[in-house]
């Protein structure tokens, strides 16, 4: 049992803060000194802020659905291909392995990891691309993620999450080109724990997706650059383990001050996103379907402002506009429903007369 200065027994939740104080670095982000949340609300008894957000993120809707939303492939066939959700779960956990052996706050960069990828589309970024094109001012699935647990879920409340998970999923993104390190501080994550997002998000996809890439038959373990696998590893869990500890020793010997690649192990990597996105993410094989993929969400886009009362949010169409409302809905779709709603919305049945 803890006691404060002043006599007063400790929450189970000061205790817990306490507990950050003794055992993160410096560096790292504690609970207790949070910015805050956009309302302010009362504090848990037993858990502190950036558990409370990782809690609020795994039970919303929008976590739910990543399921059922395309990672690389469209509407695989086997059991063993990565989906969003388990997409995000890879990113989670190597991200937690970084803050671990870094002494930073492990549940503020899962929370943010969880969270990062709530806004994307249904079928993966040839749907982003669509959204993007149809939408007045241009897509970005980070902006949505932010507005999913700003505004979105729970019945436009929010999920009213603390400003470092927010801020870790409004900067995780990268782009086809950008590197995950040595960004200007304006641009990159106010914590350390929401820098490690972005290195995270390029370790797991790069490697998952050579993975799923060798079983869709797409690639073969021998097409990999010879000279990328001579600096990574010829498999995905030497890659990680390489790419992990450069990360960590890196970032210590620049005493946490920003996480840190060497230039040799950053090279590499961007270079074999760079292989990835020739042989597989633009490949004509593997995007065929999206061209499909993309059809239905122009139609869907059309038809459901055809009809707003019957699927689209009234509130956001009066406060926001139905551009956004469109979006919001389109973007929060998985990849089943939409391609339910398009049958249903654009498919004759059959005439029946008995």
């Amino acid at each position: 049992m803890r006691f404060s200065s002043d006599g007063r027994r400790l929450t189970l939740r000061e205790q817990l803060e306490t507990r950050e104080r003794d055992i993160l670095a410096p560096q790292a982000a504690k609970s207790a000194d949070s910015r805050g949340r956009l309302r302010p609300e009362r504090e848990d008894d037993v858990r502190p802020a950036f558990q409370r957000d990782r809690d609020r993120i795994i039970h919303c809707k929008a976590f739910r659905r990543l399921k059922h939303k395309t990672q690389v492939f469209f509407a695989p066939t086997g059991d063993h291909y990565r989906t969003r959700l388990t997409h995000t779960l890879e990113v989670s956990q190597i991200a937690r392995t970084i803050a671990k052996v870094l002494r930073l706050h492990e549940e503020l960069t899962e929370a943010i990891a969880l969270g990062h990828d709530l806004g994307h589309t249904p079928f993966g970024h040839a749907g982003e691309r669509v959204i993007d094109r149809l939408m007045p001012g241009g897509f970005n699935h980070y902006e949505q993620s932010l507005r999913i647990v700003d505004v979105l879920e729970n019945e436009r409340r929010g999920l009213n999450l603390s400003w470092e998970v927010r801020d870790g999923i409004a900067k995780h993104s990268k782009g086809k080109s950008g590197a995950p390190v040595g960004m200007p501080a304006a641009v990159r994550a106010g914590t350390i724990e929401g820098q490690i997002m972005r290195v995270a998000d390029l370790i797991a996809y790069v490697n998952h997706d050579i993975d799923d890439s060798t079983r869709a038959g797409l690639i073969r373990p021998e097409d990999l650059p010879r000279d990328l696998v001579a600096v990574l590893g010829s498999t995905s869990s030497v890659r990680i383990g390489t790419l992990v500890k450069d990360v960590v020793t890196e970032t210590l010997n620049g005493n946490l001050a920003e996480i840190r690649m060497s230039q040799p192990i950053l090279d590499a990597v961007l270079g074999l996103r760079a292989f990835l996105f020739d042989a597989v993410y633009e490949n004509t094989i593997a995007t065929a379907e999206f061209r499909k993929a993309s059809g239905i969400l122009s139609g869907l886009w059309e038809k459901v402002r055809e009809r707003p009362g019957e699927f689209l949010d009234e509130r956001t169409i009066e406060e926001e506009g139905i551009d956004v409302a469109t979006r919001d809905f389109i973007a929060g779709m998985t990849d089943r429903y939409a391609i339910r709603l398009f049958e249903q919305l654009f498919i004759p049945k059959p005439w029946a007369i008995e």
